[in-house]
């Protein structure tokens, strides 16, 4: 039998969605009345725009790509035509023309091949700068997003939960046991490993320079912001739980 190949090389959207969902749903059933739920709802929201925006984007694309190439011709063909032009009524009068006169006319040809030069430069990049924006436009949302869940683990420390804490008149009350609470700030590291998935979405089919930079930046922030809650985490004194014992027809 042949093995498959390509299969895990790639992230499928409807993957990624389908663990966001399931997120969102452990979320509302675990704390229904937590902003939390809200912040995952929008990142499934994010994840379907990903994925319906890319293909989008490819059409726009290959649109711009069309309109980009007949501007291009056109710039070529009226360049060439106009030079013929003119070579040829300065080959025509060339017999009347002493050696200086031939300066403005060289030098007005070559700005006009310079200056289509630029003009065919311009359109060939259009359709990629198009891209480009879309595609960033997503990432900055999505890095936004990080800093909102980072918002609302802000507050949740664990050394409120300690016997010795001395609360002031300004400190936030914390409602949460520690059970409660190393749920809570596990489901925002969740959250932040799927927004790092989400960027990658974006740069799945994306050899553009900046766009894998930015993807790797909201890759970065969010795998920092998991390490400072990982350490709250870390902090917290809960028992130590056995793990299931596997069932022998389960298969890894």
């Amino acid at each position: 039998m042949t093995p498959v190949t390509g299969r895990y090389e790639r992230l499928d959207p409807a993957a990624v969605r389908g663990t966001v969902d399931r997120l969102h749903a452990r979320i509302t059933a675990r704390f229904p009345d937590r902003n939390l739920r809200h912040v995952a709802a929008e990142l499934a929201g994010l994840v379907r725009e990903v994925a319906e925006g890319e293909a989008r984007t490819r059409r726009q694309e290959h649109l711009a790509r069309v309109v980009s190439l007949v501007a291009v011709v056109l710039v070529v063909v009226t360049t060439v035509v106009a030079l013929t032009v003119a070579v040829r009524d300065a080959v025509g009068a060339a017999s009347s023309l002493r050696a200086f006169e031939w300066l403005p006319l060289l030098e007005s040809a070559i700005n006009d091949a310079v200056f289509a030069g630029i003009a065919v430069w311009f359109l060939v990049a259009v359709p990629d700068r198009l891209r480009r924006a879309a595609t960033l436009r997503r990432l900055h949302r999505l890095r936004s997003l990080a800093h909102v869940v980072d918002m609302h683990q802000l507050t949740k420390d664990p050394e409120r939960l300690r016997p010795s804490f001395r609360p002031t008149d300004r400190s936030v009350e914390v409602d949460l046991d520690a059970d409660g609470l190393a749920a809570y700030l596990d489901y925002c590291t969740e959250l932040l490993s799927l927004v790092a998935k989400t960027a990658a979405l974006c740069a799945e089919d994306n050899t553009d320079p900046v766009v894998l930079d930015t993807v790797s930046t909201v890759e970065n922030v969010t795998g920092g912001m998991s390490t400072k809650i990982w350490q709250k985490i870390a902090t917290l004194d809960l028992p130590p739980v056995s793990p299931p014992a596997p069932s022998p027809s389960r298969r890894a």
